[in-house]
């Protein structure tokens, strides 16, 4: 009987890289100040990520995946968490960390886009092995009654403004739509096609095109981690330069309450 604990005691052993104080860094097998050392900050998260280099058109689709989804709007869900932590007067470290956590949403964020490319990479096999598109979206919609990466909370019918951009900078680069990107726009049509008015949104887009540039989609979520973290810092040191507790405060009148009255506190 294998005893697992047993069978990795001693050495770590790790293909990833290790740090040699006073001589160098490995970083999955390449000198990290001697091979890498021109390498660009996402190109070398991307390859950390995935072991794969990418073409610098590439990496800067990739880049633009990240910068078009930073808003410094405090009035965002993970933005507001880097504003209160500011407004507390907490650390910058344990604000941004809290607000990179809750990207992690269920609605919006990471939970979507980590759904999205599992459908997408799903009805891509599905339709590849001869399987109809509407049958793929009828038995997807009847299963989870909801696509992931179609509709948005916020504005529903309009056009999400970030996918026109991605989409002028990919031209710009010369980097064609692949067959991910257009079945998520074949998804699109096929929804409207069946009645349903869900306009294909970001969580779709930003996973399509890492897919087409073959990452999974665990790598793809691993890649999109960071993606919103731009728009954090400046929440965080707007709301540490105003008065302590001095965002978003709210008086008690002004909330539109329906439930119990006041009660009386009863000790047992």
């Amino acid at each position: 009987m294998r005893n697992t604990l047993l069978d990795y005691e001693g050495p770590l052993r790790t293909r990833m890289g290790a740090c040699f104080p006073g001589q160098r860094a490995v970083f999955r097998g390449h000198d990290l100040h001697a091979d890498l050392k021109d390498m660009d900050w996402i190109e070398l998260y991307t390859f950390g990520i995935t072991g794969r280099r990418f073409s610098p058109q590439q990496i800067s689709v990739l880049h633009a995946l990240w910068t078009y989804t930073s808003y410094p709007d405090p009035r965002l869900w993970n933005n507001r968490v880097a504003a209160l932590a500011g407004s507390a007067r907490s650390t910058g470290a344990l604000g941004i960390a809290a607000a990179i956590a809750v990207s992690e949403a269920s609605i919006y964020g990471w939970q979507p886009e980590i759904a999205a490319a599992d459908f997408l990479v799903r009805a891509y096999n599905r339709t590849q092995a001869g399987e109809a598109l509407q049958v793929v979206l009828t038995q997807e919609l009847q299963q989870h009654r909801r696509i992931l990466g179609y509709g948005r909370p916020v504005a529903t019918l309009q056009v999400d403004e970030r996918i026109p951009a991605i989409l002028a900078h990919m031209g710009r680069e010369q980097i064609e739509q692949g067959p991910y990107l257009q079945l998520a726009f074949d998804i699109e049509r096929g929804l409207l096609q069946m009645g349903r008015q869900l306009p294909i949104n970001y969580a779709a887009v930003v996973v399509a095109i890492p897919l087409d540039m073959g990452l999974s989609p665990r790598e793809c979520y691993l890649f999109l981690q960071p993606s919103f973290m731009a728009g954090m810092p400046p929440c965080y040191m707007e709301a540490s330069e105003r008065p302590e507790g001095a965002t978003f405060p709210l008086r008690c009148t002004q909330l539109c309450y329906e439930g119990p009255g006041r009660r009386r506190w009863q000790q047992e």
